[in-house]
This record gives structure tokens, sequence and C-alpha cells, in this order.
């Protein structure tokens, strides 16, 4: 089983920006990002400043609970 890796928020938003996941910014105030997909993967808020480190553990609570990828594909997409 692999492990999730840190990565920085910068990362993490454009993957969650790029196809399939294809959210888009509908609001942000701030660092705080509101987030719709255009693709159905629902509405999430992005809370980290660009240069952050985001651990592991919460690279996978955003990919996997929060938006709804199995742990393969979360995977696959970073």
């Amino acid at each position: 089983m692999h492990e999730f890796p840190s990565v920085k928020a910068r990362k993490l938003l454009a993957v969650l920006q790029r196809e399939p996941l294809a959210f888009e910014i509908v609001r942000q105030k701030g660092s705080h990002r509101r987030m719709k997909s255009r693709n159905g993967y629902g509405v999430l808020t992005f809370s980290w400043h660009d240069g952050a480190t985001i651990p592991p553990g919460l690279v996978e609570k955003t990919l996997v609970e929060d938006v709804g990828l199995d742990r393969e594909k979360a995977l696959e997409l970073l």
C-alpha cells in the first residue's frame, strides 16, 4: 500500500483544478478558497497558503474523504 506524500498547497490546488476533478474557486477571502467542482465532486474549502506544506494525512483526507476519491485514484492524481 502506497503512502500519501506531503505536498505544497499550490500543488494540491493544481491537482484539484485539473480534470477529472475540475474544482474552480467560487469565493475567496484571504487564504480561504471556497471551491466547487464542475464534475460533481461537490464543494470544499481550501484553507492553506500557497507555500504551506500539507502533511500526508491532510492530503489523504482532502482527496479521499472530502472529495470522495478512492485511495488509488487519489495517489494517481498526485
